[in-house]
């Protein structure tokens, strides 16, 4: 289904199939011989999506893109199944195998492999032709990818990086910090109360 999100509903090259359970909704821009297959989520939460040409993105995968974080994913591009990409731009011939999780502010250069079950931090750069082993961690500019066993490495890293400030605009240190994280998101996406469904999509 296709939805207008704070005013700005989907659109979609002629050429591409959207399957009918996947969920489209706001500025979001579809390019030429894209598909879009069962389950799939692409949310503009108010920053714009663009998927360029022949993208394909594969069943219960989430693409969402918020104010300060835009996404694009450039042409000839796989998002695996229960993939998701948060605020990104993901560039030409990229493979995003099944459960790859990117974050917000991430770059991920062309022809990169993101094999199963990894993840490309925040604000990570992934240069051209890397690759990121089943289950490893891409973190930090410039990068390192990590084994999931190096989890204090990846901490200490991730500390540098400041998802709460970056991602809510909200101090780590904050005492009640999920508390206003909620509350603040939680008014953020309560917008989608207002989303109409495209007619004739």
């Amino acid at each position: 289904m296709l939805f207008e999100h704070l005013g700005v509903g989907p659109r979609v090259d002629p050429t591409a199939q959207i399957a009918p359970t996947a969920v489209i909704s706001g500025d979001v821009t579809i390019g030429p011989d894209c598909q879009v297959l069962h389950g799939a989520v692409i949310t503009a939460e108010g920053g714009p999506i663009t998927l360029g040409r022949s993208v394909i993105v594969m069943e219960n995968a989430l693409i969402r893109a918020s104010a300060s974080n835009s996404v694009h994913i450039g042409d000839h591009t796989l998002v695996g199944p229960m993939a998701s990409i948060s605020g990104a731009t993901i560039g030409d011939e990229v493979f995003l195998a099944t459960g790859t999780r990117v974050f917000n502010g991430a770059h991920i250069d062309a022809r990169c492999d993101v094999r199963i079950n990894a993840v490309v931090h925040l604000r990570t750069h992934l240069p051209e032709d890397s690759v990121v082993p089943i289950g490893w961690v891409a973190v930090g500019e410039p990068v390192q990818v990590l084994p999931p066993s190096e989890h204090e490495r990846i901490w200490d890293l991730q500390q540098e990086l400041d998802f709460p400030g970056y991602v809510f605009g909200l101090d780590r240190e904050t005492p009640d910090l999920m508390v206003q994280l909620t509350e603040r998101y939680g008014r953020s996406l309560a917008r989608h109360s207002d989303d109409r469904p495209v007619e004739g999509a």
